[in-house]
């Protein structure tokens, strides 16, 4: 496991960023946002980023849009949608078109996440 490899995780709940941190800091280096905005500006100064895990419900921004947005800039970047709601059609279709790689449900399962992680290219 590469610990060197960035990751992005964006929720607009600080509690969320904080336990998803401290969960997934041991085995990578994890950056956090608050937002759509803020994590493309995340993005924009860190391009060694290799997954992005959005958050869906968010204000500003939801976690579709903001991927859209990022996948233009960043096509070599994976992302990944966290929500505690149903995929929704847009998502669907988003992971049909692969800019989309993995849908997850909250609240998040470290071991479903981990091995997401683990297993997305280097």
């Amino acid at each position: 496991m590469n610990k060197n490899r960035k990751i992005l995780y964006l929720d607009d709940e600080f509690l969320n960023l904080r336990l998803f941190e401290m969960t997934f800091s041991k085995n990578h280096t994890v950056l956090t946002a608050s937002d759509g905005i803020e994590g493309l500006e995340v993005l924009a100064v860190n391009p060694e980023i290799a997954i992005v895990i959005s958050d869906m419900k968010m204000p500003n921004m939801n976690g579709y849009e903001f991927v859209t947005r990022a996948k233009e800039k960043y096509p070599n970047i994976m992302f990944a949608i966290l929500s505690g709601y149903e995929i929704t059609e847009e998502l669907s279709v988003a992971m049909k078109k692969g800019v989309i790689s993995k849908y997850f449900n909250k609240p998040f399962n470290v071991r479903e996440i981990e091995a997401f992680l683990a297993n997305s290219g280097e």
